[in-house]
């Protein structure tokens, strides 16, 4: 993943371990928990938890950990990624909360229905945990499958918004 201009970033204590932020100028480029799969190297992106966009981030994530909130107004920026890869993570922000998709349903929503694998490598280098809801996509049938994140996290995120 390429990401121009080098954004800021900043911390963020979520129930389930440290998580960073970061953002441009205008919006926000990456949400992951520390340690997690298919992570960026974030090291050389300077910290600013003052950023604004950052601050509303972790405001608005906050108010989710806590069951307050469900939807968030936060400007995203998936440009770091391939065409491909942005239009699967265009798809995930379809899946509205308290519902479920699977890997097969959003390779048709994009128009590609025999995408079903490449489908699942994008959603795991989702850049934008949480927000882009990539832990909403299940496997056939409803199985549990994947989550770059740990399906530990994936698991309490389907039990914070009521699916399981």
């Amino acid at each position: 993943m390429k990401f121009t201009p080098i954004p800021v970033r900043c911390a963020l204590a979520s129930p389930w371990g440290p998580m960073t932020l970061a953002a441009n100028d205008t919006a926000l480029v990456w949400v992951g928990f520390d340690g997690q799969r298919y992570e960026t190297d974030r090291q050389s992106w300077p910290v600013d938890a003052s950023h604004p966009v950052l601050r509303q981030t972790a405001e608005q994530l906050q108010q989710y950990f806590a069951g307050e909130r469900q939807t968030f107004d936060v400007p995203l920026d998936l440009g770091c990624g391939t065409a491909f890869q942005q239009r699967v993570w265009q798809a995930l922000l379809a899946i509205g909360p308290g519902a479920t998709s699977t890997y097969g349903a959003v390779s048709q929503h994009i128009g590609q229905p025999s995408a079903v694998r490449a489908v699942g490598g994008a959603i795991g280098r989702n850049p934008i945990s949480i927000l882009v809801p990539c832990h909403r996509v299940l496997g056939a049938q409803g199985a549990l499958t994947g989550y770059s994140g740990g399906m530990d996290r994936k698991i309490a995120l389907l039990q914070l918004e009521g699916v399981l």
